[in-house]
Parts: C-alpha cells; structure tokens; sequence
C-alpha cells in the first residue's frame, strides 16, 4: 500500500542535490508519496486537477467527430460511423492498459519501441513522471496520454465513410495502436526515444497525433477504394442532420474551381444541388484548449502560453481560408472559416509550447514620394509566429482540397489535407520559430531553439522527423490493412448490395432513425408518406429512387429524379410518386434495384 501524506516536502540537511536527507511539514497542499523503492515524490494537487480537467476535454473531441461524421454521412450510414468513433475509445482504452502504455513510455524502453514494464499499468498508480518534472503521477499522466491515442483513430476512421465494415475496423484498431501509434509517440516523447534525444520538437504530436492520422486516413481510402457513384451525381446529397453536424462542430458545403458551375440564383434548386467538395471541421475549438494546455502536464505560464498560441493560429487560419474562399464567388464562407480554423488548430499543435513573441527590430520603411518626406522611418515591429503558423497551414490545405479531383483516392472527409499537410507545416515551422526562453517557461524544459535561435540544423532534424513518420506510417499501415483483409470474414469493404442498403443495416442491425427508414412507401391515395406496414395492399404502393428524405435522390443522377417529381408527386419530406429509374415492384412490400451484379431485393417489414 502506496503511503500518501500532505503537506510541503523541505530540505532538513544540506545535501539536497542527493536526496537523501528531507523533511515533512504540515501545513502544505502537496501530495507526498512514499515510494516503495524507499525515495519520495512531492505531486502539485493543481497540476493534477488541470491535467484531469484537460484529459475531460480531450475526451469531448471523440464524440464530436463522431457527430459530426454522422452527420455528414447519408443516414443509412449515421449511425455506423458515430459507433466506430465511440469503438476506438474503448479498444484503444484496453490496448492502452494491456500493453500500449508501457511500450510508450516505459522508463525502461530502447530508442525505437518500450518494453513491459508497466504491463497491464504495473507500477503506474505511485510512481513519478519525469516529463511533468515528477510532479504527478503515472496514472494521471496515463489517462491523459490514453485519450490521445483513442482520438487518433476516431479521426482516420472517417475514411472508411459509407462502405467500411465494423469488425476489421476494430482489429485494425488494436493493431495500428501497438505497430504504429505505440512506436512514433516512443520515438518523441519518451526520454529514451531516438527522436526525443536528437533534440526533435514536437509538443502535443504534429507526428503520432496528426500526420498519423491523417496518413491513415488516406491509407485507408486508397484500400478500400472509391465509394459506389464517386465522381457522379450518385453522391449529390446533403448532411443528412445539421443538428449532429452543428453538435460536431459545423459543416456545409463550399466551392471549389474544379465543382461543376452552379446554376443561376433563378432557376437554383437546393434540393438537387450537383455535387460540391465538402469542407468539414473535425474538432472543436473548446476540445483544442485541453489538447495543447494540458500538454505542459502543469498549471503555469507555459500553459498559459500554448493556449494563446493555440487561440490566434485558429483565429488567423480560420480568416485566411475564408479570403481564399471569397475570391471564388465573392461572398464569405463560414465553412471556410471554420476549415481554416481547425487547419490552424492542427498546425499549431506540435509548436504550441515553443513558439511566442518575436520582435523584427528597427523596421526601416521609405516614402521616396509626396506626401511622404523622403526619409526613413524606423520602428520596432512585434509578431506571432503563431498567427504566421495558421495561415500558412491554412493556405497549403486549402491548396491540396482543391487538387484532391486529380487525385484517385475517395477521402471523403479531406483527412488528409486537413491533418496530414497542416501537420508537416506546423512540425516545419516549429524548427523555424521555436526560441529556448518560451520551452523554459515551465522551470525544467531545455531546448536548443529553431532558426530564430540560430540553431539552423533543427529544421533538418525536423524534416528528417517527418519522413521517418510518414513512410511508417503509410507502408505499416497499408502491410496491417493487407493481412487483416487476408483473414476469413474480415474484408474492409461492404459488399455493393451492402453499401446500397447502407452499413447501419448491414453490419448492426439498427439505425439511427428507426422511424424513418431507406423502406418507406408512399400512399399515392393520399399522397403522404408513411412508415409500411403489414396491411399495405401491393396497389397502393409505388416505388421511388432509392434515397433518403430531404437530401435527394443517393443513387440517381438529379435528372431522373426531376423526370420522376414530374411524372408523380415530391412531397415535403422528399419521397417521390411514381416510379424511378433502375426500380421495380418485387412482391407486396419489396423494392427491388438494379446492379451489376444483378437485382437486390429488399423487404418493408
């Protein structure tokens, strides 16, 4: 049993540096810990509540890309989606306590993997971290570090949008964590990991949490391939809930050069809009806050620091992509606002805690012309390079999202674009701008600096940093999604028939909106839609476009489906009269469609 006293731990003889002479006095806030190898660890009650604080905060981001996942999806979809993000908390919570944890920061570890030592969290309740300078303990320090790896996969997994399976996800998941995340996050922030004693910066993980995920993400699209309909009008189709994608975040759609023009305002028809790029916001901004601040592991000023830095790269990132947004059509965009914000957030995350004031002194400006005297004017000029870290990041994404057409790979959520490139940028930039007296703001934290330092080669270790997690992560990743699809009923993707019917049906048997099914019939005698039931005579039942209500038609081309509203009757809720192109009547309360593969029939009940 773990002794735990409070009160303030002092000196009571002068040879403080050995540690061997100390006293307790009452009177102090300090959590004094006895430990069982016969040392004592002094825990700050504050630094513990704030990473406890910040570890709720990192764990609020999960759902919120679950939502808003689930509201991007068409609905016969919702529901799969949000269920794997809320997986990869609890796979990613036991692979942590088995083995993740210890084979990331196990004191005992090699430069590029740990071992044991705390397997199955064996002396993790008492003992002291040394990158918190000993001032909590491992298992605050642990939970913290385990919503980190449970947010990884909850963000890539969005590739697997609308035709992923459930079961190999889960499996991948376990396995990604131990090849991929356990060794990149040893790599850096273990004190013996190669990265960490090469002098590589990298504060809150622009490698294990942002270039990983994003890369992942677009391992994942490029192996399970494009999504049924990509490239055609079979895809035009809104969010199926702005509330969830409100409750995610936000998400609309926003234009890009390569999207088919728009029709004029006139004849516009928002219900079969052609199919425009999306722009999506993964994370919350509030989420943000307890991902970079907690990463001090420590209430102070460094803290302080990371989360102005945090706020202004997301502010600035967010204004930068909504100007390049406004030159397209000339009206501004709160999705491009919102994408550039969380580029910012995602850039700054691996330069949060290094980088602060800069100063360019003696600013000289000339005005050789009138009204100006012809003379110079000198002053000096602060900046952030924070601000600097957000519209760069925010430009390059924006750059890469509107070349994505050229592209053959289906990330439907821009992953990539939005965590793997803003990643490389801000790890770039870090080298540049990262200045030794903001690290040290902490009391412990001693770095040579980036090139505003003149420590010029720390822009080498970083790329060279970037490489190495890069090209681990896409050829380990792609290996693992190879040999799992390898094994008896673990294929990746649905089948057509699946991806059809949807992946809610499919693989869980439920659905997020039971009372509004992809089933429904419509009553031409009345001409209002119901849910089918047992008594509904086969006359009074008429096929429609396979689809979904208020979002059109998810597998015709708007055309037909304009022929269909003309030849029947659109009712508010989107369900067509009259019958559609590639449908037909099966046996009383079945919808049969045409595949390649031949016909699918489905049944009411």
């Amino acid at each position: 049993m773990v002794n735990i006293t409070y009160g303030a731990l002092v000196a009571s003889s002068q040879d403080v540096a050995a540690g061997e002479s100390y006293s307790i006095q009452s009177g102090g806030t300090d959590m004094i810990v006895t430990l069982p190898e016969g040392g004592v660890a002094s825990y700050d009650p504050g630094d513990i509540a704030w990473l406890l604080t910040c570890t709720a905060l990192v764990w609020l981001m999960i759902p919120g890309v679950g939502y808003l996942y689930s509201g991007l999806v068409r609905r016969k979809n919702a529901l799969a989606v949000l269920f794997l993000t809320m997986l990869a908390v609890a796979i990613i919570s036991f692979q942590f306590f088995f083995w993740g944890y210890s084979l990331t920061f196990s004191p005992t570890g090699g430069p590029f993997l740990g071992d044991l030592h705390f397997f199955v969290l064996k002396h993790v309740y008492e003992s002291p971290v040394p990158q918190a300078n000993n001032k909590v303990p491992q298992v605050v320090y642990m939970i913290y570090q385990n919503m980190f790896a449970s947010l990884v996969p909850a963000v890539f997994i969005g590739a697997a949008a609308e035709r992923g399976r459930i079961l190999p996800a889960c499996i991948f998941f376990f396995c990604w964590s131990t090849v991929v995340y356990d060794v990149i996050a040893h790599w850096v922030w273990s004190p013996n990991g190669w990265a960490f004693k090469w002098g590589v910066l990298d504060y809150a993980g622009g490698g294990p949490i942002e270039i990983c995920s994003g890369v992942t993400g677009l391992v994942y699209s490029i192996f399970l391939g494009k999504r049924r309909g990509f490239g055609t009008h079979i895809l035009s189709f809104k969010p199926h809930n702005v509330s969830f994608v409100i409750q995610g975040t936000i998400f609309l759609y926003a234009r890009h050069p390569l999207d088919p023009p728009l029709p004029s305002s006139s004849s516009r028809d928002l219900s079969f809009m052609p199919p425009l790029t999306p722009r999506l916001v993964l994370h919350s901004w509030v989420g943000w806050i307890g991902f970079n601040g907690g990463s001090t592991f420590a209430a102070n000023i460094k803290a302080a620091i990371a989360i102005v830095n945090t706020n202004l790269a997301a502010g600035f990132g967010g204004l930068a992509w909504m100007l390049l947004d406004w030159r397209l059509e000339r009206k501004w965009s709160a999705v491009g606002y919102c994408t550039g914000a969380i580029c910012g957030l995602v850039a700054i995350t691996p330069a949060a805690g290094f980088v602060g004031y800069g100063c360019v002194e003696n600013l000289e400006l000339s005005f050789p012309r009138r009204p100006f005297p012809s003379r110079l004017l000198t002053f000096p000029v602060s900046y952030r390079p924070s601000i600097f870290i957000g519209v760069i990041a925010s430009c390059f994404s924006n750059a890469l999202t509107t070349l994505k057409g050229f592209f053959a790979f289906d990330d439907a959520m821009d992953i990539y674009a939005c965590h793997g490139v803003a990643g490389i940028v801000g790890l770039v930039f870090t080298g540049v701008f990262a200045q030794a007296e903001i690290a040290i703001t902490d009391g412990y934290t001693v770095i040579d600096g980036g090139w505003l330092d003149g420590h010029y080669v720390q822009v080498g270790k970083q790329l060279a940093y970037i490489c190495a997690v890069w090209g681990w992560t896409f050829v380990v990743s792609y290996l693992l999604m190879f040999l799992i699809n390898l094994i008896p009923g673990c294929k990746f993707r649905v089948d057509e028939e699946g991806e059809i019917i949807g992946v809610d049906e499919v693989e869980l048997g439920e659905f997020a909106y039971d009372f509004v099914h992809i089933r429904r019939e419509v009553d031409s005698s009345q001409g209002l839609p119901r849910i089918a039931t047992s008594h509904v005579k086969p006359a009074s039942v008429h096929s429609y476009p396979l689809g979904h209500v208020g979002e059109g038609p998810s597998d015709e081309p708007p055309s037909n489906t304009r022929e269909a509203v003309n030849g029947g009757a659109l009712h508010g809720d989107g369900a067509v009269s009259g019958h559609g192109h590639g449908h037909g009547h099966g046996s009383e309360g079945e919808m049969k469609e045409k595949t390649s593969a031949g016909t699918i029939s489905s049944s009411s009940q």
